[in-house]
């Protein structure tokens, strides 16, 4: 079995992004985050062992589920192995020296330039500009020495990217959550997590036929073993019209009583796949909170 000295865990994202910031909250220094450009690039090197661990967003309380990362997930040899819940902060940053006045445009990404929306109806003489990333829009405005321009993202790009902030926290909704999991097909790291105690929640997907009362029966068989359903996803079978497959979040305070439930429903549904047993996150982390002491692992 490998010996594991440092973790390799990928990101979708680089530096400074909310991917990094949640690796670092969580997982600590002691890690070296490798950044991917999609979130199947991320799962797919996870599955191969060329990570020891991967991060991938799954949900946020804005937006909603990210369904085609729950897709990513049916039929792979990766197991969950955790979670972490990131509090979204967004900040406008630009180059020293200037004022909101004169930014004439901002760079993000879609769903920070939604988030912070409101903040700039005050500014109508800014232009808010699509980007492919957060942290990316911050590093080119550093990097390119572009005046007149802002980017929203992290505290941590305008410290590392040594940019002014301009206004902390813009985001209109300030009870942004991101839900992220903690990935791995590594034989070390899973036997290690499996052997803790107290592991209370767990992910599994099924299939179901068409039928009526297929899933009232399924969910009752949950209730009866006093299992709190946190989560219930569909998600379409190609090429089964109004067929449905269901990912499904469960907490409870006994893996027994959670295994003898998967033994009661068997018989009632198809492809059952456990995605993984882990800890439920008892807290949040706020992604403005981040110590500039982190900054550091980057390099």
């Amino acid at each position: 079995m490998e010996k594991i000295s440092k973790i390799k865990v990928g990101i979708q994202g680089g530096a400074a992004s909310f991917h990094e910031i949640a690796s670092l909250f969580h997982i600590g220094n002691d890690c070296e985050n490798i950044p991917f450009q999609t979130f199947e690039q991320l799962v797919n090197s996870v599955e191969k062992g060329e990570l020891h661990a991967g991060l991938m967003a799954i949900e946020n309380t804005v937006a909603g589920s990210l369904l085609p990362n729950y897709a990513l997930l049916k039929g792979k040899k990766v197991q969950i192995i955790g979670e972490i819940l990131l509090h979204i902060e967004q900040n406008l940053m630009a180059l020293p020296g200037q004022n909101i006045e004169d930014i004439h445009e901002v760079y993000s990404h879609p769903m920070a330039l939604q988030q912070s929306a409101k903040f700039f109806k005050q500014y109508p003489h800014i232009k808010l500009i699509e980007a492919d990333d957060t942290a990316n829009s911050a590093m080119r405005i550093a990097k390119n020495k572009l005046k007149n321009t802002g980017a929203i993202a992290s505290m941590r790009a305008a410290e590392l990217f040594e940019l002014e902030v301009l206004a902390k926290s813009i985001e209109t909704n300030k009870r942004n959550f991101t839900r992220f999991l903690i990935l791995s097909n590594n034989e070390e790291i899973i036997k290690r997590h499996y052997d803790k105690e107290g592991l209370n929640k767990a992910s599994i997907s099924f299939s179901l036929p068409h039928e009526q009362g297929s899933l009232s029966g399924i969910l009752s068989i949950f209730s009866f073993y006093h299992l709190n359903l946190t989560k219930i996803q569909s998600i379409p079978v190609i090429g089964k019209e109004w067929e449905y497959h269901f990912i499904v979040d469960l907490t409870f305070e006994n893996q027994k009583i959670f295994k003898q439930s998967l033994d009661a429903i068997k018989p009632l549904i198809s492809e059952l796949q456990i995605y993984g047993i882990y800890h439920k996150a008892e807290k949040s982390y706020h992604s403005n909170n981040l110590k500039t002491r982190a900054l550091e692992t980057v390099n």
